[in-house]
């Protein structure tokens, strides 16, 4: 008989800040444990493929299309027709008859794309929360037709983006620091338009650009161009648009080169609060941006640069090589940032309060810190405004297993289990275990 392969199966963790059940965990209690979030799947083959975090609130995607939401839902970003927050996974049924392939979740708004499981229309648009005139996900094109096919959506503090297959990018929401790219910040909402005008150099004509990759920070937008350069725009008070100087006062008013990435072949962008990232193909780690709360992995400012402030203010503006390589991915959360390794591991820096950038219990991790509470490949990763997620998997028999004994580690089990581990080389549960232990001693 053929033997058959054993199917994946996918494990959730989220920790940190709760307190309107953004980590999955009950009666708003803040948690520093990374633990699994069920998410009731049906059948049990399906698995989890894709995760995002918002300011508070969550979202996942399921391998057969469904999308869940918990957490804060005071502006409807939840999807489920009311305000009420949820601290259990719950299914968004508005979208029941799409298969959706991709969610990002903004400050307080979310938005998915999603292809008509009759097999009619793909890569439709839906968003809902606040500013987005529906607390139910409802069919938005913008400026695109309505055949349109959009390949990634971003939501920021208060403003989104969307990009089509052909690289045209349209943006939507606040203005106020210029965070659409359309030459000019305005107050006020502001409607869908074609971002048309970017500058390669300065004192020179704008041109046109096709982007493939999108992200939105909280006042901030950046993107990949399909020639791989850089271009950043919005806020840049804090350094986060990687530019030596600015050109009007405090921010950018249209996409602009980030010259310091010249050469760089970047396959990966994200914007936090106030800071930016880079992955080069090379596994290379850029951040730039912001500082005070250790989210650059540059260690404190005071002793990162003699106390020099004007060097210091330089430095903080230009990206900075941070891990040279075996970098896989990052994502930049308010004031925390993750980044997987390509040996496993899962590394976070940046304010951390509830745990959220570091295993350890200081306020701060100044430089990239292991965190060892996963259990599994780590697929996916996702950070908020104080609370962090990351999707695991497991692919054989070995693997499930060790996601499995996961359930059963407590405070009192921890040793035991850990001491069962080490000896049969499952090192990650085994990491798991004794920083649970030490972690509740």
């Amino acid at each position: 008989m053929e033997e058959q392969p054993v199917p994946a199966r996918s494990v959730l963790y989220a920790w940190g800040y709760n307190q309107c059940g953004q980590a999955g965990q009950e009666s708003a209690i803040h948690s520093a444990v990374p633990h699994p979030i069920r998410v009731a799947i049906h059948p049990s083959s399906l698995r989890l493929i894709a995760i995002s975090c918002g300011l508070e609130h969550t979202a996942a995607i399921a391998s057969d299309g469904s999308l869940f939401t918990w957490g804060s839902n005071q502006f409807g970003q939840l999807g489920d027709g009311s305000e009420t927050n949820s601290d259990r996974p719950k299914r968004v049924y508005g979208l029941r008859d799409e298969a959706v392939k991709s969610v990002a979740c903004g400050a307080n708004c979310t938005a998915a794309i999603a292809d008509s499981r009759d097999g009619t229309c793909r890569g439709r648009m839906w968003i809902w929360g606040q500013n987005q005139g529906s607390n139910s996900p409802r069919l938005f094109s913008g400026v695109f037709s309505s055949s349109t096919v959009v390949i990634q959506v971003a939501c920021g503090g208060a403003h989104a983006a969307a990009l089509s297959e052909h690289g045209v990018l349209q943006t939507w929401g606040y203005n106020e620091h210029g965070q659409l790219g359309r030459g000019i910040s305005c107050e006020g909402l502001q409607g869908a338009k074609i971002v048309t005008s970017f500058v390669k150099f300065l004192n020179e004509p704008v041109e046109t650009v096709k982007v493939k990759q999108v992200v939105c920070g909280e006042y901030h937008t950046a993107a990949i161009a399909h020639n791989g350069d850089v271009y950043t725009w919005g806020l840049g008070s804090s350094g986060q648009l990687g530019h030596r100087s600015l050109q009007s006062g405090n921010k950018e008013v249209f996409p602009r080169r980030v010259v310091t990435l010249e050469g760089v072949d970047v396959v990966q962008i994200s914007a936090g609060g106030v800071h930016s990232c880079a992955i080069s193909s090379a596994g290379g780690l850029y951040m730039w941006g912001g500082s005070h709360a250790g989210q650059l992995g540059l260690g404190p400012r005071q002793d990162r640069i003699c106390g020099t402030s004007d060097i210091d203010f330089f430095f903080q503006r230009i990206p900075v090589l941070v891990i040279p390589s075996g970098a896989r991915s990052a994502t930049c959360g308010d004031l925390h940032t993750l980044v997987r390794m390509a040996n496993g591991r899962l590394l976070g820096c940046g304010y951390n309060s509830y745990g959220q950038a570091d295993s350890g219990k200081a306020y701060y991790a100044w430089y990239p810190s292991p965190i060892d509470w996963c259990v599994g490949e780590i697929t996916c990763l996702a950070a908020g405004g104080g609370h962090s997620a990351v999707l695991t998997q497991a692919s054989n028999l070995k693997e499930i297993c060790e996601l499995k004994l996961v359930d059963y580690v407590t405070a009192s089990t921890a040793s035991t289990i850990a001491d069962i581990a080490s000896r049969m080389s499952c090192d990650s549960l085994a990491r798991f275990c004794l920083t649970f232990r030490d972690h509740w001693v």
